[in-house]
């Protein structure tokens, strides 16, 4: 992901995420601040010249202490413990083209290359039967945790996973 192409991000997002709008600035504080954790998914060809159909965006955190939506983070955590995932957003013309395992995938392997033992995210509703697939459990952070996930609207999960590498 390059800076010019946070005109793309955005278009994905309010197709696949209306329901949870963050603003552009939030898009480009995390790619500014941890580029390795941020890409687009596109197809390539003859017809498609790189047409984006979706992207990911993580960066490193501190387990159980998720990021309020639509917030800037202002710098990376200091001392963080695992690899957070911030957005994947994938066009309903991508589903089933196995890009989200694939997402999943360089989560895993980045966050082995930089000695993080956990992955983590928060789930929406719709998504949290494909999280489970994927061996993340709930992580336990008792009201506070809840407090912190009340940027999101009801229903979300705060999920963890161990490192594969």
């Amino acid at each position: 992901m390059e800076p010019t192409d946070l005109d793309r991000v955005m278009a994905i997002a309010e197709v696949v995420h209306p329901d949870y709008p963050e603003d552009r600035a939030v898009f480009a504080e995390r790619l500014a601040l941890y580029p390795d954790g941020c890409a687009m998914a596109e197809i390539n060809g003859a017809a498609t010249d790189g047409t984006s159909i979706g992207y990911i965006v993580m960066h490193p955190g501190r387990l159980g202490i998720p990021p309020p939506l639509d917030s800037p983070l202002g710098a990376l955590p200091e001392s963080p413990d695992c690899l957070y995932l911030h957005d994947v957003a994938l066009l309903p013309t991508a589903r089933g083209l196995g890009l989200g395992v694939a997402a999943l995938e360089r989560m895993d392997a980045l966050a082995a290359r930089q000695g993080f033992r956990w992955l983590a995210l928060t789930s929406t509703p719709g998504a949290r039967a494909f999280w489970d697939a994927q061996g993340f459990r709930p992580y336990d952070g008792g009201a506070g945790l809840a407090a912190k996930l009340a940027s999101y609207g009801g229903g979300m999960t705060y999920m963890t996973k161990p490192v594969m590498g």
